[in-house]
């Protein structure tokens, strides 16, 4: 049988109002005040309205939704019951974070855009184009998760599933204004050697990470709450990769987080060693003995600087991204993956939440990392900051009529 035809949504129809957060619209569902079937709908006119510019999506439309309204038809119950995501990847379905959330009652409307290619993979690739960033189409959204990013950021869903193993959630996070979670590998990954990809969620309410979390991780351990916490712009080896625009908009974000919640300042030196090599080497199946020695001595000593670090701080401040979202035509010299990746090699958890803007209309993410397996305070850290702002979408220039969004 030939594919159906999508479905068509006139453009003056007046489109959904973007989605509450997850737990909200859940709580909804439950409570009888939504109904699933509608709730799916509306996304999936949110996706028809939106996705020709934004080009976050990589299924056909009309698969989309017969494949959802099979899910609707299921029933499934669980504390996701007729909540719509977005899950990465062409093969997304098939993983066990994306069957956790479905098993939970989640009804995923589009399967998003990923990179193709070697080297740098911080943007997005569809067969109608690359993928937007929703703040500025002129720019990329970041990557690897790059079309769940957008399409959270664009209001299509309120949830999406990504990875990271380099930064591949953080990243897109930040430069989307939305929030991204890479968990304690001893958690998303548990007992996998080097430096692998953990599951990471996607989100515009940080409170839908910890609902994420408690689904897809488990119950996470008892932390004690954080009271202290240091600032570095580039962990000791990056300061060439700095865009001082960057760095400004994440440090005065962090200035104002510290001051909300009654963080005291550790002055502390961070100097960690270069993981270029060594995570590259621990990702490579073609790597010599001699280069694995090395890759594992500097994972250990980075380790333990920063074990060192964390014994006299509960938290660490970073920007997510060294420099500001580059355009279609790639990365350039610029390593954007610079701050990310040490923490993917150590092991520890970081969050990206929304710092702000530079002048001209792209935003920042301020990375927050914590001690290995303190999941649960970064998250209950973030679920303190507000929900993201919804990119207007359909503006492919640079513009000034951002809303000025802040963590204050």
């Amino acid at each position: 049988m030939g594919r159906p035809p999508a479905q068509e949504v006139d453009p003056a129809d007046a489109a959904p109002s973007p989605p509450a957060a997850a737990v909200d619209t859940a709580r909804a569902i439950a409570d009888g005040d939504l109904g699933r079937a509608a709730a799916v709908r509306d996304a999936l006119q949110r996706r028809a309205l939106g996705d020709d510019w934004l080009r976050a999506f990589v299924d056909h439309p009309a698969d989309t939704a017969a494949a959802a309204h099979e899910h609707l038809a299921a029933g499934r119950h669980g504390p996701l019951a007729g909540v719509p995501i977005v899950v990465k990847g062409h093969h997304g379905l098939a993983g066990a974070q994306a069957r956790t959330l479905l098993a939970a009652g989640a009804v995923p409307i589009g399967l998003t855009s990923t990179p193709r290619g070697p080297g740098a993979q911080t943007w997005g690739h569809t067969d109608r184009g690359p993928t937007r960033n929703p703040w500025r189409g002129d720019l990329s959204p970041g990557g690897s998760s790059a079309g769940s990013a957008a399409a959270v950021a664009a209001g299509i869903v309120a949830l999406a599933t990504g990875s990271d193993g380099a930064g591949s959630a953080r990243i897109p996070a930040a430069w989307c204004g939305i929030f991204g979670y890479k968990p304690s590998t001893a958690l998303g990954a548990p007992g996998a050697p080097g430096a692998p990809a953990v599951p990471a969620p996607l989100a515009r309410d940080p409170r839908d990470l910890r609902l994420w979390a408690d689904l897809v991780l488990g119950p996470l351990p008892e932390v004690v709450e954080p009271r202290t916490v240091t600032w570095s712009a580039d962990l000791g080896y990056a300061a060439a990769e700095l865009d001082p625009e960057v760095v400004e908009v994440a440090r005065a974000a962090a200035a104002r987080l510290a001051r909300r919640l009654g963080l005291r300042w550790a002055t502390r030196s961070v100097q960690l060693r270069d993981p270029a090599r060594a995570w590259s080497t621990l990702r490579s199946p073609t790597a010599a003995a001699a280069e694995r020695v090395a890759a594992a001595d500097l994972q250990a000593d980075n380790a333990q600087r920063l074990a060192d670090l964390f014994g006299a701080t509960d938290l660490l401040f970073t920007p997510t991204t060294p420099g500001r979202p580059h355009g279609h035509d790639g990365p350039g010299p610029r390593f954007s993956v610079a701050l990310t990746w040490a923490f993917n090699l150590s092991g520890h958890p970081a969050i990206s939440v929304p710092a702000g803007f530079t002048h001209d209309g792209a935003p920042v993410g301020l990375q927050i990392v914590a001690r290995p397996g303190a999941d649960r305070a970064l998250l209950d850290l973030a679920a303190t900051c507000p929900a993201a702002s919804t990119a207007p979408i359909h503006r492919d220039h640079a513009g000034t009529d951002h809303p000025d969004r802040r963590l204050a």
